[in-house]
């Protein structure tokens, strides 16, 4: 209800007011992801999502793009969290899975395979039967934006997802781990929202950087660990190899008690 007393009308999907709504009336990631999956309240991403799935690259003639928003992937008592910023339009918007069919997610499942977080060094599609072992892989957006640049506003608006997300996977988060400075940058509001204290200034992000959220009345304490973005950009050049990324994964899963991941 309103002040008024009178019943509120829940917003539609199209409407910017729909991930507020939602988000926080969920309780469970099941119900949270059928909930995102309806969300149509950026009307450039959601231009944007389904233009890419009507019109596939050559190599993906043959799919049926998921062109919605993509949920997290993992389970639902998981003490990590990798972290990254939004879709791929080829990849996590093709398949429905978040970081799944593009070379950045190729990267980054090979090394949580490696580190003993994933069931397979591969992930192809939805069905696959990858497995995740104690993490989940989310973002603070959920579709895929134009030249991989969300707005501030898009930003701010799918904001409710992650810290809902957040906020049913706190009794078990232990750690998260952020991909790239884009990541680092929308997580930590999210953070705060979710109930963690934020240090002021907020940390710069840089790989390897790590943060130590302290435990409140309602919060256990949260580490939260910066690593350069899986992005081909940064594995041609070398400046994040895979050596680098499965250490840092390996340091994520101890804070996050996850001494022998996969076990």
């Amino acid at each position: 209800m309103d002040e008024t007393g009178a019943s509120r009308t829940p917003p539609a999907s199209d409407e910017t007011a729909f991930p507020a709504y939602h988000a926080g009336r969920c309780g469970g990631l099941a119900e949270l992801d059928a909930q995102l999956i309806r969300c149509r309240a950026c009307p450039r991403l959601v231009a944007w999502r389904e233009q890419t799935g009507a019109r596939p690259r050559a190599a993906f003639r043959d799919w049926e793009y998921w062109a919605r928003p993509v949920p997290g992937f993992g389970p639902s008592d998981a003490p990590l969290a990798v972290v990254g910023l939004a879709p791929a339009a080829h990849g996590g918007n093709r398949t429905g899975r978040m970081f799944t069919g593009d070379a950045s997610g190729d990267f980054l499942f090979a090394a949580l395979h490696a580190v003993g977080l994933a069931s397979r060094p591969t992930a192809t599609h939805r069905g696959d039967g990858l497995e995740l072992y104690g993490v989940r892989v989310t973002s603070p957006v959920h579709c895929a934006p134009p030249e991989n640049k969300p707005t501030p506003d898009e930003r701010r608006t799918c904001r409710p997802w992650l810290a809902a997300e957040l906020e049913l996977l706190s009794p078990h988060l232990r750690a998260v781990l952020v991909l790239g400075a884009f990541g680092w940058q929308a997580l930590l509001p999210v953070l705060g929202e979710a109930g963690w204290p934020l240090p002021r200034p907020r940390p710069a992000f840089g790989h390897g950087v790590r943060l130590t959220l302290p435990a409140t009345e309602n919060r256990r304490e949260l580490q939260v660990l910066g690593s350069y973005h899986p992005s081909q950009r940064n594995t041609f050049t070398g400046r994040l190899t895979f050596e680098m990324l499965t250490a840092l994964l390996s340091r994520a899963a101890g804070l996050a008690g996850l001494e022998r991941p996969g076990g």
